[in-house]
């Protein structure tokens, strides 16, 4: 065995031992020889001043030591045909060491960079469960001493309520003959007016609850007398005593006023003589026309003040009787407040046999329904509206003097029940279990162990 044998065998044994193998070269079987210029370790660090630029060469020379190694390496074994000289067996191994140990390094420092994120030492994201510390919620609000109540909404209209029909003078009656003037739609009829006329005879409306059904004179007594005297006396004239007789002052006023109706006077009252109603009307549609003859409905009217309807479900009926307030809120959005001046009688609507919906099937609701009416003192508060769908809010139960949050304060506990966050005055927040009562506009009713008025409670988001 030469000496480069020897020495290659060494080599080999000493890497075996230490664990250090070098990569054979596939390019050249045999390295050059360094000269004196080569910097000792391939892989030496080199320390620069900020902003200084390495002008390493990719073989780890610097720039001035590579011409004096290739000098070197050409005198050792150039082209004079000398023998080439084998490379100093701890050339290769000094690199290799360094080069293997940056690799190690570099993968130590990615693998701690991995655990650093996992264990969010460079933040935390937001979508990781939150920490064993409680954190300060977002928002607070504070408990509040009140009383709370609970509506229910339902949709109802808006108009001027069921319009009735007028019916004309039954013929072979006194006053039968031609109609000779009708108002028109929409016009206002108030007491002493007139309904329509007939023969050029007024039929003016008087206010009251029974009509006239019965000739009324001297010695008559009846409701329907007190009802005569009452518009008598209201469109001035005197001489009586409104009460339920019809005495002779009656029929003296009596006589006057068919002067200024342009009628004979006789100081009797027919039942066609004039119209009963309960108050002012507003012409809703004009049936007659002049010169018709006055048989079958003149017209239809309603009240002059817009009113709310409702066909009430009937499991709500507990919750509506006369003098019940509600809030009616309109189209464009604005309130006004409405009272219930009338409560029906539950009733089923009829389906109509002659309506069909698709495949074949008759329409219509069967549910048992309350008709209710509301009045709305404030005519002025519905704007222009004559008719609109509109929605009422009625008072279904309140609660006096209760202790309540906004319901998204609520926290939902494990095995159920809820808990608020409360927060004291250092900022500590503590879960507190609370027992739940009524829920009306977003807030909640609740009570426990240091929930108080004034409490700070957390309010997640």
């Amino acid at each position: 065995m030469t000496a480069p044998d020897e020495t290659r065998e060494r080599e080999r044994e000493r890497d075996a031992e230490t664990g250090e193998f070098e990569e054979p070269d596939s390019e050249s079987p045999v390295e050059p020889a360094r000269g004196s210029g080569e910097i000792s370790g391939a892989g030496a660090l080199e320390l620069h001043t900020p902003g200084e630029v390495s002008e390493r060469t990719p073989d780890g020379l610097a720039p001035e030591h590579e011409e004096t190694a290739l000098e070197e390496t050409a005198s050792a074994g150039g082209d004079d045909g000398g023998e080439e000289t084998t490379p100093r067996p701890g050339d290769r191994r000094r690199r290799r060491p360094l080069r293997m140990s940056l690799i190690v390094v570099v993968a130590i420092a990615v693998v701690a960079a991995a655990g650093a994120a996992t264990t969010g030492v460079f933040g935390d994201d937001g979508s990781g469960s939150a920490g064993d510390a409680p954190s300060a919620p977002p928002k607070t609000a504070t408990v509040e001493r009140t009383t709370l109540t609970r509506t229910e909404s339902v949709d109802g209209n808006l108009g001027y309520g069921d319009a009735t029909a007028v019916p004309a003078p039954p013929a072979g009656k006194a006053g039968a003959g031609i109609i000779t003037w009708v108002p028109g739609d929409g016009d206002t009829v108030k007491r002493g007016g007139s309904a329509y006329k007939v023969a050029e005879q007024k039929v003016p409306l008087l206010y009251g609850s029974t009509p006239f059904y019965r000739p009324l004179k001297t010695g008559s007594e009846g409701k329907d007398v007190e009802i005569l005297e009452k518009n008598l006396s209201a469109l001035g004239y005197t001489g009586f005593t409104v009460d339920d007789t019809y005495d002779a002052g009656t029929a003296e006023a009596v006589q006057d006023w068919q002067d200024d109706l342009g009628r004979a006077e006789t100081g009797t009252v027919q039942p066609s003589d004039a119209v009963v109603a309960p108050g002012a009307r507003r012409v809703a549609e004009v049936k007659a026309t002049a010169g018709a003859p006055s048989n079958g409905p003149v017209l239809t009217w309603t009240g002059t003040e817009r009113t709310v309807t409702v066909d009430l479900d009937v499991q709500y009926e507990d919750m509506v009787e006369k003098g019940t307030k509600a809030t009616v809120t309109l189209p464009d959005d604005s309130t006004v407040q409405a009272e219930v001046t009338d409560v029906g009688t539950p009733s089923t609507p009829s389906q109509d046999a002659g309506s069909e919906g698709s495949g074949g099937q008759s329409g219509g609701d069967d549910k048992p329904t309350l008709p209710v009416e509301l009045k709305v003192e404030n005519q002025r508060g519905l704007g222009r509206y004559q008719a609109a769908a509109v929605e009422i809010s009625l008072k279904a139960e309140t609660r006096e003097d209760v202790l309540v949050v906004p319901v998204n304060a609520l926290v939902a506990q494990r095995g159920g029940g809820y808990a608020v966050e409360v927060v004291g005055a250092d900022g500590e927040v503590k879960a507190r279990t609370v027992k739940v009562g009524m829920f009306a506009d977003s807030m909640v009713e609740v009570s426990g162990a240091g929930i108080t008025d004034g409490t700070v409670v957390g309010v997640p988001k």
